[in-house]
């Protein structure tokens, strides 16, 4: 159980980390690139919730905000990723 938290708190400072890290960046195309691994954090982090709510270790109503959030932050890195693609592609112009 220790570990799945450790991992978890891990998965969720790599979400935040991985946008700040991507916003430094000098090109949009690395931007989008710490985005997408700051989805994929999100991912991993929605799945760990899942197994923590199969391992009782959170309950049912707390699993589903958490996990609800987190599909919520993932849309949003989607929308800023597919923002930053058009405006790649109307500057390629």
């Amino acid at each position: 159980m220790f570990a799945l938290r450790d991992q978890m708190q891990r998965a969720a400072i790599s979400v935040a980390s991985n946008i700040a890290e991507g916003c430094e960046r000098d090109s949009k195309l690395e931007l989008i690139r710490f985005l997408r691994i700051a989805k994929g954090s999100a991912a991993e982090l929605r799945t760990q919730t899942y197994i923590a709510l199969k391992l009782e270790m959170t309950s049912k109503a707390d699993a589903d905000n958490f996990i609800a959030e987190l599909k919520e932050i993932s849309a949003m890195l989607q929308g800023l990723i597919r923002s930053i693609n058009n405006r790649i592609k109307t500057t390629e112009h």
